[in-house]
């Protein structure tokens, strides 16, 4: 395969490699959530990626098609649906960071801690 019919895979391990990366290394609890929210759609652009088949059409028997190459559908259904279950989690994480300021007045992972120690 040339370099760049490998663009998608490419660009998945950049975005894997970002949001990783964010989750590590920021302690910002807004800025780690961002980074698990790209973490995931680099998987979820690997997954798509993944799902392409050379030729291949919709799974639709016909009347006199004969040998057809099919696409599966259920990586696009999994995909949707983890979509969804992404964007509620994600909205339940920005709910506790929320939670997290009003009580400590920061959103610093290492001043929430330090502030835990000393009470």
């Amino acid at each position: 395969m040339e370099l760049l019919g490998l663009f998608n895979y490419w660009v998945f391990a950049i975005l894997l490699m970002i949001g990783f990366y964010a989750v590590i290394a920021k302690p910002n609890m807004v800025k780690k959530l961002l980074g698990l929210s790209i973490f995931q759609a680099a998987v979820f652009l690997l997954y798509i990626t993944m799902d392409k088949v050379e030729g291949g059409t919709a799974p639709i028997i016909q009347a006199g098609m004969v040998d057809q190459i099919y696409s599966n559908p259920l990586p696009q259904v999994l995909i949707l649906t983890a979509i969804v279950v992404g964007i509620s989690t994600t909205a339940l994480g920005l709910a506790i960071i929320v939670r997290i300021y009003e009580a400590y007045g920061s959103i610093e992972e290492d001043e929430t801690q330090r502030l835990d120690i000393e009470e």
